[in-house]
């Protein structure tokens, strides 16, 4: 196994606003096609979903389960709510288990908290010192991940939610941190300014809501590991078992740019600076989106690398590819014609996207799907930021006309007006 490629935070049906298809059966096929390895089960907590993945997945033995030959790990995201320091803070989590008495012990344990049963992502009236001093009680073998870390309403970083550093959020439990997750609107370069968390593994997960979603960013590792073997790669920073992280361009992701979403004002962070962080148009307050706020407590200038760093890949999914070069929509028949035919010959989209040399690919396909491929792994790519919950685009022709950026409701989190908590 060359590499070992895994999406380790995602949702099942039983997290609102997500994919009936959502399932282990129709995951493992979308993971064939992607390329992933290992995939997260999402929602572990959820004691119905728990009681249906023990009967369908078969235990491995190695701290992972299996479906139709593709791997699954344990995991679960929570949403924490709690005051500190006069404010009122939100925070996302990921964990992740070797095993279903694991998590059905920590279950239990903080169902006095919050519903365990209302989402599949649960909140829980805890703050994050509390948090992991009940997940510590339960087992050393969980691995807590802060997801998302600066989408500005649920995260670690969040301007609207966080706080300033990962001292004040975890105080002396910092070091049961495993990794930190970037999210989609950040990617590692963007968290390299900050040297405080030079210390932890940056990875990378879909935070997926459908099936077409998984893998649109992962974390790759030299050949296989086993669940102890990941934790420990990711505790260390192991850069030669970690090679590197599938990032969306970080402008496709909805909180990279502020804005104000219902005047259509997406401004970068020097602007919004001089506009005193206020909508020009309306004249409320903007949304600080992830460039700003990890400006503000940068020390590092861009471009500037850690000692030890795990190096990145920015992707665009295929279909988005293909849709551009052919001028047609991504769930079009032709689109999706192109896209199997490749997927089917070359055995993966990551594969695709990342390996296949381009004339093998040119006697598959047309030039212009070529030019795109081409364009993306050279990075010449046209980047309009996404703000305040609009997702960007990210344009692999030059001469693409039209800025409309697409509204997408099913990933990453919502401000608390539209929050499903």
């Amino acid at each position: 196994m060359k590499y070992f490629i895994a999406d380790i935070h995602l949702h099942s049906p039983y997290s609102r606003a997500t994919s009936a298809r959502m399932t282990p059966e129709v995951l493992a096929k979308y993971a064939k096609l992607k390329g992933i390895n290992l995939l997260g089960t999402g929602d572990i907590l959820h004691p119905e979903y728990r009681k249906k993945l023990t009967r369908i997945l078969k235990e491995r033995g190695d701290g992972y389960f299996e479906r139709e030959g593709v791997l699954f790990i344990l995991t679960t995201e929570v949403n924490l709510i709690f005051s500190k320091n006069g404010r009122t803070r939100r925070i996302h989590i990921v964990l992740t288990f070797p095993e279903f008495t694991i998590a059905e012990k920590l279950e239990r344990k903080l169902s006095v908290y919050g519903s365990v049963t209302a989402d599949g992502r649960p909140t829980f009236s805890l703050d994050t010192v509390k948090f992991i001093e009940i997940v510590r009680e339960v087992s050393k073998d969980i691995m807590i991940i802060p997801a998302h870390v600066w989408t500005p309403w649920f995260s670690l970083f969040g301007s609207n939610s966080g706080f300033d550093s990962i001292d004040e959020a975890f105080e002396n439990y910092v070091n049961e941190i495993t990794a930190l997750e970037t999210g989609l609107s950040s990617d590692p370069e963007m968290n390299w300014m900050l040297s405080s968390l030079d210390r932890f593994s940056l990875v990378s997960n879909s935070d997926s809501h459908s099936p077409d979603k998984i893998g649109r960013e992962a974390n790759v590792f030299k050949g296989y590991l086993s669940y102890k073997d990941l934790k420990e790669v990711l505790e260390k920073k192991d850069n030669e078992k970690f090679l590197f992280t599938i990032e969306f361009f970080p402008e496709e992701g909805k909180y990279h740019y502020d804005g104000h979403r219902n005047c259509n004002v997406s401004l970068h962070p020097e602007k919004s600076k001089e506009l005193n962080y206020v909508c020009p148009k309306c004249g409320r307050p903007l949304t600080i989106g992830v460039l700003s706020r990890v400006y503000k407590l940068a020390d590092r200038k861009p471009g500037e690398k850690p000692e030890k760093y795990i190096p990145f890949k920015n992707l665009v999914p295929l279909k988005e590819i293909i849709a551009q070069a052919m001028k047609r929509g991504e769930n079009t028949k032709e689109v999706e014609r192109i896209w199997e035919h490749l997927i089917r010959k070359f055995g993966s989209e990551i594969s695709v996207l990342m390996d296949v040399p381009y004339d093998e690919l040119s006697r598959e396909t047309n030039e212009r799907v070529v030019e795109g491929i081409r364009n993306m792994r050279e990075g010449k790519v046209k980047r309009i930021a996404g703000y305040d919950g609009v997702y960007g685009v990210i344009k692999v022709f030059e001469e693409e006309g039209g800025e409309e950026v697409e509204e997408r409701k099913d990933e990453e989190t919502k401000p608390p007006q539209m929050s499903l908590f």
